[in-house]
């Protein structure tokens, strides 16, 4: 049995999946204006990597999506408007947690994850 592309012969279906929501989470994510679109495409285009090489170069080279992916494979740049949106986001969201009436563990674990990824992207070049 030959060894496939992306592992195990039942990954790459799942990455290829995958790739497919992410792309549709990140074009929603590219109109509505509290969600991250670039995470999602940045997302797809790793399981289109992992699944379909043609899918991969239709994302990266396609003109509304695919600036955003390659920016991020270049330089790892996130744009300032996207890192205030997503660090914004990310403090609502820990407000609502602590508000939810969540277990003090939930609270603490979810407020520390959020705190990690608020720095990752903050920590990113913006061009």
């Amino acid at each position: 049995m030959t060894k496939r592309a992306g592992g195990a012969g039942w990954a790459r279906p799942l990455y290829f999946a995958a790739g497919w929501l992410f792309t549709l989470l990140g074009v929603i994510g590219l109109i509505l204006p509290l969600m991250p679109g670039t995470v999602f495409l940045i997302l797809a285009a790793f399981c289109f990597s992992r699944s379909s090489p043609r899918f991969e170069a239709w994302l990266v080279g396609h003109p509304r999506l695919g600036p955003h992916v390659r920016r991020w494979r270049e330089t790892g740049a996130i744009a300032r408007r996207a890192k205030l949106i997503a660090c914004g986001s990310m403090a609502l969201s820990f407000v609502l947690v602590m508000f939810s009436g969540a277990p003090p563990v939930a609270v603490v674990t979810t407020g520390i994850c959020l705190a990690a990824s608020a720095v990752f992207v903050a920590s990113r070049p913006e061009r």
